[in-house]
């Protein structure tokens, strides 16, 4: 029996126990959903995401594959082309780049190319971010890279619920989503609701409500801005409204210049590098379309400039933390120069 939240009626689960939820769900719901990965089957998936699907679901619909991340990917387009419905898990978000040419070039394309005729449903799982010692060729964050994919839908959870939620609404997409998951929010422990909740892609969550500046952070960022919100509060008397996008493709850019047009100050906080990212192309989208509401300029916090580090003082000091955002947020509502360091605003 599983724990019960603070109102004694909603489960208490781990993250990676709510994707698996999700997964388990769909596939009961609709035959012509399977996952495939590598060690995703026997192992059960490298995080153990994929925990106990082969014993319910049998080998033809939870399929180990070989070491080919562009045959991994290449094999759930032809399959969704066919009219599965396929989860693809890759092991981590890294080796997705071998798979970018059935990625970008089918997966995204294909609808396109054909006019619509040709749909490619499928999901392809990926996991990310640093913290965890696995060195750069396991631990970055690669969001901005499919964010800028016409034709793929990308989403970035960051709690339990929404991470169920919105696997489910994946799954039913008919549109290829590329699902990032951060591998230190996967023993997170929250209350997921019992049911068929599916979250809508493109509606952001308001984690906090503010008024001197808006906070906006995705997957473990998320959390990295509420610490820091709480923090502001507490300690500069600053109420900073925060803002989890939940979905990268479609942005709900709408929530995030309303709260920009109440607080008048903006603080983009990811994990990945500076240039190109999502804080870059979130800054020109209120710059463009928000800019008569901003009284300082905006604040991008970003991952440092470099291959994540395997030291682990190196790596922490590449990785945002809850001081470079209050940092950030001084500089935004003083007026003041931020201190430079890796990790901090730029």
């Amino acid at each position: 029996m599983s724990d019960r939240g603070e109102s004694g009626t909603v489960p208490v689960i781990r993250f990676r126990e709510a994707l698996r939820d999700a997964m388990a769900e769909e596939m009961r719901r609709d035959d012509r959903v399977f996952v495939m990965g590598e060690d995703i089957a026997v192992f059960q998936g490298s995080f153990k995401v994929t925990e106990g699907l082969l014993d319910e679901f049998g080998e033809q619909r939870v399929r180990d594959t070989p070491i080919s991340e562009n045959t991994i990917v290449g094999t759930g387009v032809g399959a969704a082309i066919a009219g599965l419905r396929p989860i693809v898990e890759i092991m981590t978000v890294n080796f997705a780049l071998l798979a970018l040419d059935q990625i970008v070039n089918h997966a995204a394309a294909i609808p396109y190319m054909f006019n619509g005729q040709m749909r490619v449903p499928m999901v392809i799982r990926m996991p990310g971010g640093g913290g965890h010692q696995l060195g750069p060729t396991h631990s970055h964050s690669f969001e901005a890279l499919f964010l800028q994919v016409p034709g793929l839908l990308v989403a970035c959870p960051s709690t339990p619920a929404d991470g169920k939620a919105l696997l489910k609404a994946a799954v039913r997409d008919d549109n290829p989503v590329v699902f990032i998951e951060h591998e230190s929010l996967y023993g997170m422990r929250d209350e997921v609701p019992e049911g068929d909740r599916i979250q809508r892609f493109g509606e952001a969550a308001i984690r906090r409500e503010g008024s001197d500046v808006t906070i906006v952070g995705i997957l473990k960022m998320a959390h990295v801005a509420q610490e820091a919100a709480d923090r502001l509060q507490t300690e500069h008397g600053i109420s900073a409204e925060v803002i989890d996008p939940r979905t990268l493709r479609p942005l709900d850019l709408d929530t995030i210049l309303d709260s920009v047009k109440k607080t008048s100050r903006a603080v983009i906080v990811e994990e990945g590098w500076p240039h190109g990212g999502v804080g870059a192309n979130l800054s020109a989208l209120i710059a463009e379309q928000g800019f008569d509401y901003l009284d300082a300029p905006i604040q991008r916090v970003t991952g440092a400039d470099v291959p994540m580090p395997y030291s682990r003082r190196m790596e922490q000091a590449a990785i945002p933390h809850a001081e470079n955002v209050i940092e950030a947020v001084l500089a935004a509502t003083e007026g003041g120069l931020p201190r430079e360091g890796t990790g901090g605003p730029r």
